[in-house]
């Protein structure tokens, strides 16, 4: 009876923010504009990166993936939620639910390693300056953006594939996107084995690069206190200063949504936190880099100098 109600199951109804259906028009506007925002910037970095040859360096190049990444990444999921939000239709096909699960593993990912070899760049730059240009030559950038796209792919592979081949008897999905846990819920099935694959897999693509960012600063901080003069330590310490800051809240929002028990908090709390990595985060990139970032300042003034005259 229960695989029955697998073939019937065709799609899901994302519940979104039900429990506030009050301020579902205060929630939209509180959404867009962030969304907006975090594209124009992203868009924005990604142009300038690509039209100032000052910035056609390593550093930059992760940057403009990462922008582009993050970019693909809010597309597939702020558009539905925000259209959920002003009444549209909350239903999705199993295909799409697949489809939105399969691409927002992928980016997401893909930023966590695109963020590491972003930290290995900073520690060549700073422990290794003499040697930069030859160990982070074009082909090895291109190698590792290659390698965190190819690495978001299998994952996204392995975990979409374990979880729809589940026999679902439930069709509300407690949560505004496809997300992993909300949807294994919706299983016939006891799912243990899929919650360990889960954690396994958050482990492999969130403690592992954490770890070797982790590594990485050490490395650079015990390099730049050998620097003698104070104006030579600060100019170090603020190369990495943005790329730390987006590290910290990209990791921690990200381990606290996967890495904790699955009952530990309630589905306000879970909201919060998904809300945290799916809008926030994003909204980091351009903001950090841009406003904190003294050479992607000149670059955007620069641009806008061109536009004028």
């Amino acid at each position: 009876m229960k695989s029955e109600n697998h073939t019937l199951t065709t799609e899901f109804v994302l519940q979104g923010f039900s429990s506030f259906h009050e301020h579902q028009l205060t929630l939209f506007v509180m959404f867009l504009a962030p969304y907006i925002l975090t594209l124009a910037g992203n868009i924005i970095i990604v142009i300038i990166i690509r039209i100032d040859h000052h910035l056609h360096t390593p550093m930059y190049f992760f940057l403009s993936m990462l922008s582009t990444s993050e970019t693909i990444y809010t597309l597939v999921i702020l558009p539905r939620m925000l259209s959920s939000l002003v009444g549209l239709s909350q239903s999705i096909s199993l295909a799409g639910c697949a489809s939105q699960m399969f691409f927002f593993v992928t980016f997401g990912i893909t930023n966590c390693f695109l963020l590491t070899a972003m930290g290995y760049d900073r520690y060549v730059a700073i422990c290794h300056p003499l040697r930069y240009t030859v160990i982070m030559n074009r082909r090895v950038c291109i190698q590792l953006v290659w390698g965190a796209c190819g690495i978001g792919l299998i994952v996204a592979t392995t975990q979409v594939t374990s979880v729809f081949r589940l026999p679902f008897c439930a069709t509300k999905v407690a949560h505004f996107f496809c997300d992993i846990r909300p949807v294994m819920k919706l299983s016939c099935i006891d799912t243990t084995v899929n919650e360990i694959l889960t954690l396994i897999i958050s482990v492999f693509v969130l403690v592992v690069p954490m770890g070797l960012v982790f590594i990485s600063y050490v490395l650079i901080i015990s390099t730049i206190l050998k620097i003698t003069s104070t104006e030579g330590r600060k100019k170090a310490f603020a190369t990495c200063a943005s790329h730390l800051t987006v590290v910290i809240v990209h990791y921690g929002c990200a381990s606290i949504a996967y890495l904790k028990p699955k009952s530990e908090n309630s589905k306000g709390e879970d909201q919060l936190i998904s809300v945290t990595y799916t809008v926030i985060t994003p909204l980091l990139n351009p903001v950090v880099y841009t406003l904190r970032n003294k050479e992607a300042k000149e670059a955007l003034l620069r641009a806008i100098g061109r536009k004028l005259s």
